[in-house]
């Protein structure tokens, strides 16, 4: 089913290839030794050393991409972020690409703003370099977010098996695949392009049962429920849904601009989420803003960019099927309390510090700084002045 949502080109009466896993972290350590294995055999045929294997990515990959290129000895090659581009630039990635790449990953809804990257604009520069050098570098698709969207809200976009250079895509079943946490697949374009080798083969329980995993035992309730929901929503079930949420993350977007207070890093074509910063955060950040919604009952993250990027902190909320029209609402009401919260809060104890003593006929200069307290650095005060209270009361009444 899920193949047949990606276009893999399949004959009518011919198998997927493709693995249930455990969230899409697991499907990106299997696609990437399918990848690093195809790669060495390719080299070894040929004669040439296979020691220096490498993977090419935006800065913005999720931290399984690092993990893998760690615990399998893979040169991870990071395309760097420039403010107001926040996903990997395809003409950069694929100048990156040398003969030791054993495949590129572009990622359908990036966690820092939920922007699907250019695969089709990869996918042709990446044939010609191909064509150039001789070389047949893949690409693999990290769709832990976006791959039960783009098929329902973005079907004409070419991002999936359509385009000829994308051998696997993984995409996780508890994120829009509307299943509980602990289900994410892989799935291959054909049987090529999963080495035979790594896959094991057990008949103990009675029959032939393929397996290519890193877990083991594991039950079987999150796989019962991605069947249930898929036949039982279907394409126009999950169509609905999907187009539920991007009207919700509109409202919240909407809502948010309307304060005035805030810039939107997130795009419209993506996960339905909405990332924002602050316009002038002088005198109040994100942090504070995250920190002080947790008392209204939301937690908001707040978190830097990666390199080259990460002077801009970004604040996310992203949008699941249960956050309603009258949520969003409710949080834009809420950030607004923040806001006005903030700009009441006293300043901090005011750091005077030297600029240095370059003398001239003025004084030397000297800045002011000023810095608002949070309501944690108030209750650390508190209590800090408290100990001191009751320590020094000790020593002075010897009463214990």
């Amino acid at each position: 089913m899920i193949a047949h949502l990606f276009n893999a080109p399949l004959e009518e009466a011919e198998t997927a290839v493709g693995v249930g896993t455990v969230g899409s972290s697991e499907a990106i350590m299997l696609a990437g030794l399918a990848f690093k294995r195809k790669w060495q055999n390719k080299r070894k045929a040929e004669g040439k050393p296979v020691d220096k294997p490498n993977i090419v990515t935006g800065a913005n990959v999720q931290v399984c991409w690092e993990k893998f290129a760690r615990y399998f000895e893979v040169e991870l090659k990071e395309v760097k972020l420039s403010e107001g581009y926040y996903v990997m630039d395809p003409q950069q990635a694929v100048d990156m690409v040398d003969e030791n790449t054993i495949c590129v990953a572009a990622i359908l809804g990036s966690t820092l703003n939920g922007e699907f990257e250019d695969v089709k604009l990869l996918n042709d520069l990446l044939v010609e370099k191909n064509k150039e050098t001789g070389w047949d570098t893949p690409i693999h698709v990290d769709a832990a977010s976006g791959g039960f969207i783009a098929p329902f809200l973005y079907p004409e976009l070419e991002w999936d098996f359509r385009l000829p250079l994308v051998k696997s895509i993984n995409v996780s079943g508890h994120k829009y695949g509307l299943v509980y946490a602990g289900i994410g697949w892989v799935i291959w374009r054909n049987k090529e392009d999963l080495p035979e080798e790594l896959i094991f083969h057990i008949n103990y329980l009675g029959a032939d049962q393929p397996t290519f995993t890193l877990n083991f035992s594991k039950g079987s309730s999150q796989v019962i429920a991605q069947y249930y929901q898929l036949i039982r929503l279907g394409h126009e079930g999950y169509r609905n849904v999907m187009e539920n949420c991007r009207e919700n993350m509109i409202v919240l977007r909407e809502g948010l601009e309307k304060t005035e207070r805030f810039n939107i890093v997130s795009k419209d074509e993506g996960v339905p989420l909405v990332a924002f910063s602050l316009k002038d955060s002088s005198c109040h950040t994100e942090f504070e803003i995250s920190d002080m919604l947790r008392r209204y009952g939301w937690i908001v993250p707040a978190y830097t960019m990666p390199p080259n990027a990460q002077h801009i902190t970004v604040l996310r909320v992203v949008i699941r099927e249960d956050f309603s029209r009258t949520l969003a609402e409710r949080l834009v009401i809420d950030i607004e309390k923040v806001m006005r919260e903030l700009d009441e809060l006293p300043s901090r104890v005011i750091h005077k510090i030297s600029l240095g003593q370059e003398k001239s006929e003025s004084n030397s200069d000297n800045l002011m700084v000023t810095v608002k307290k949070s309501d944690i650095d108030k209750q650390r005060d508190i209590i800090t002045g408290w100990k001191k209270f009751v320590a020094d009361r000790k020593k002075t009444s010897g009463i214990c």
